[in-house]
């Protein structure tokens, strides 16, 4: 039974959905047109990739200081902060763009990467006062609901344009006006309506670190490879998925069958995100995140050897959101298992970190291996990083560490 109020736990799900579709709708409307306004502004090609890699490293930035302000003050004003620097680097970029300040637009991608932080914390959020059987899936819920901001944010382009005209300025400035006003109801939800504080009633309940016949020492190692399968899964997906859109042009593919094969990615990553989370709670945390590596090994089989054929490279892309979702959800779920209260909350925000730079250095090494050995070459570079982690995955499984 819980030891907390009744309904206190769904309340807090439904307040930290709605936060995420609104951050979503905001980031998913700026970031949809970061590549062509990065182009803009810079007046070269060569930057089209500034904008992703900003926000990621943004996010790497404000992972340990936002876990930081949770721990002080609580889960409500460190994801409201969040949302509100989104809204200021949403801000930023309409000044670079209105202004064509290309490295003032720069920062405003990294102040953007905020909100992506905001989302990362909120699925660790959901596992705050929830019951151990149901942590997966209550953090599932919260990752899913990326989805609709992932899928609408995207098309929002016109109406922002429209608005961006009304108001005098530059086409490309819409959407980050729209993400301006998502941002800031964001943070108004999370701090005004997540009462009570999940982490401040977290800690009256006291949780050991692991079960007492794992021992410190093995929960820790087992902790150790959960933050790293998360990082390491991070990484295997944005390196394929980011070299895809270069791949599928240099066959000739349109920028709309581009753009179709990633919104499939995007579904696959988080549509599916609470029958992993069901899986988690009710097959183990290490037989998911084992069915994630199968799902990268199938993706890589299917994107190496269909590398000429649109139609597989898209199912491909497909298989390998699916795989980072099993993985995410069940690596997510274990850390939350293996700490508890302060030290919970100072755990994921280094393992939020961790994913953010192996995504970063996955992103940014991908160019180089597609150059040497192409499309199916990074895929079978990156079958390696899968290999690591079933690995792993083996070692702990076998030693029974919070595997059921």
């Amino acid at each position: 039974m819980s030891d907390f109020p009744p309904g206190v736990q769904g309340r807090t799900v439904r307040i930290l959905v709605a936060g995420q579709i609104l951050a979503g709708l905001g980031t998913g409307a700026s970031l949809s047109v970061g590549a062509i306004l990065a182009v803009a502004v810079s007046g070269s090609e060569a930057w089209a990739g500034a904008g992703a890699t900003l926000t990621t490293l943004g996010s790497a930035a404000a992972a340990i200081p936002l876990a930081r302000l949770a721990i002080a003050r609580g889960r409500r004003p460190a994801l409201a902060l969040g949302a509100l620097v989104a809204a200021v680097g949403s801000v930023v970029a309409v000044t670079a763009a209105t202004l064509v300040l290309f490295p003032l637009l720069l920062l405003g991608f990294a102040l953007l990467g905020v909100g992506s932080a905001v989302g990362l914390q909120a699925r660790f959020a959901a596992t705050d006062v929830a019951e151990p059987g149901r942590r997966g899936r209550d953090l599932s819920v919260v990752v899913w609901s990326t989805t609709i901001g992932a899928i609408v944010g995207p098309n929002l382009f016109a109406p922002g344009a429209a608005i961006a005209q009304a108001v005098g300025l530059p086409d490309l400035a819409g959407p980050f006006l729209i993400a301006v006003v998502a941002q800031l109801l964001a943070a108004t939800t999370y701090f005004v309506l997540l009462r009570p504080d999940p982490l401040v009633l977290a800690r009256s309940r006291p949780v050991e670190l692991a079960p007492a016949d794992e021992g410190i020492v093995r929960a820790r190692s087992t902790l150790v490879f959960a933050i790293a399968a998360l990082a390491l899964s991070h990484a295997v997906m944005v390196s394929v998925m980011s070299m895809t859109p270069v791949h599928l042009a240099d066959q000739g593919a349109s920028l709309v069958v581009v753009g179709f094969t990633i919104s499939l990615h995007i579904a696959g990553m988080y549509a599916l995100s609470p029958l992993f989370g069901w899986a988690s709670d009710r097959l183990g945390r290490i037989p998911t995140l084992l069915m994630g590596q199968a799902l990268f090994a199938v993706a890589i089989l299917v994107t190496a050897l269909g590398e000429r054929s649109n139609t597989f490279v898209a199912v491909g892309l497909v298989l390998l959101g699916l795989g980072w979702s099993a993985s995410t959800v069940s690596a997510s779920a274990l850390i939350s298992d293996l700490v508890t209260g302060g030290e919970r909350v100072r755990v994921q925000g280094r393992s939020d970190l961790f994913m953010n730079i192996a995504g970063a250095v996955g992103g940014a090494s991908a160019g180089p291996v597609l150059a040497v050995v192409g499309y199916a070459g990074l895929a079978w570079v990156v079958g390696i990083l899968v290999l690591a982690i079933i690995a792993g995955a083996t070692v702990v499984g076998r030693r029974g560490s919070l595997a059921a």
